[in-house]
């Protein structure tokens, strides 16, 4: 069944709904919105699975074994971040851009594209790591706190961003 695509939502009407989201989280949980934490709980789960004898030995991966019932994966980021995929899938399907597909300009191949999205995710993610926390954790949760570090943050993940786009502009314009 071939669909054409619907239009995307208002920018500002998203935005609106984001933050709807991000109070309705302060306001059930106590605390924001934050992804890398469900990636952390399923990297400390396949520790535990994989090595428990050395889980159980290490401070860090000990820490969360100890704590409540001792399953990382039954943290609630983990079905955050469920939900966020699914969705996404969702949205996807009900849009008709639902696919896979590769996004790239006319100078770079489809493999090297590949690449280095996976190497800018593993970059991000160890970042997020280093940071405390990921784009929605470290910026939107702070920004909406009125912390310095989220608008700091911020800053730093678009200016990062206008640089890179600089030097790697050519691979996407014809």
């Amino acid at each position: 069944m071939d669909q054409k695509p619907k239009p995307y939502m208002n920018p500002y009407l998203a935005g609106f709904l984001l933050g709807l989201v991000l109070l309705t989280a302060f306001f059930v949980t106590g605390r924001g919105l934050g992804a890398s934490g469900s990636v952390k709980s399923v990297v400390v789960q396949t520790v535990g699975k994989v090595a428990p004898a050395y889980a159980i030995k290490n401070p860090f991966y000990a820490s969360y074994f100890a704590e409540g019932d001792g399953r990382p994966m039954k943290n609630w980021l983990v079905y955050l971040t469920l939900g966020v995929l699914g969705g996404a899938f969702f949205s996807g399907f009900m849009s008709g851009r639902a696919g896979i597909k590769v996004d790239k300009g006319p100078r770079i191949t489809t493999r090297t594209r590949l690449i280095m999205a996976t190497a800018g995710g593993f970059l991000f993610g160890l970042g997020s790591q280093f940071g405390r926390g990921c784009t929605s954790g470290a910026a939107l949760t702070g920004m909406a706190t009125l912390s310095t570090a989220g608008f700091l943050t911020m800053i730093a993940i678009f200016g990062s961003g206008f640089v890179f786009a600089y030097f790697f502009r050519k691979l996407w314009i014809s």
